[in-house]
């Protein structure tokens, strides 16, 4: 199975497990599932972390590697996804989780998040 990763389950399967859910962690610990991290998620820890919101300079440092090394997949942004999330009820403003929603949807992956915005999108979420 094809599963998509929030910022913060992304963040959370590095540093804090145990801040994951049992059926979030159970989903990226099987190895039979494909992870992938949306570009969005990339972009957005990184304004995150340039205006001091987040402490993650050591983790975008050497993402590519990290990310490779852990086994999870990147996930370019398409213009078919941008029209998508352009086109989505204004159910949420965050741009980067309309991205993961639209990404979602367009591809049939479920999202691991603890943000219930995404169960508005009718795309499935495992938390």
């Amino acid at each position: 199975m094809n599963l998509l990763l929030d910022s913060h389950a992304l963040l959370w399967s590095f540093a804090s497990p145990a801040r994951l859910s049992l059926d979030a962690r159970a989903a990226i610990l099987n190895p039979q599932h494909r992870l992938y991290v949306s570009a969005a998620t990339v972009w957005e820890l990184s304004i995150k972390e340039s205006v001091g919101k987040l402490d993650a300079a050591i983790l975008l440092s050497d993402l590519n590697r990290t990310l490779l090394e852990r086994g999870f997949r990147r996930l370019a942004i398409s213009t078919d996804h941008a029209l998508r999330a352009g086109q989505l009820p204004l159910l949420h403003k965050d741009p980067f989780d309309r991205m993961l929603a639209a990404q979602s949807q367009a591809l049939n992956f479920p999202i691991i998040s603890s943000d219930a915005v995404f169960d508005r999108y009718a795309v499935q979420r495992i938390w």
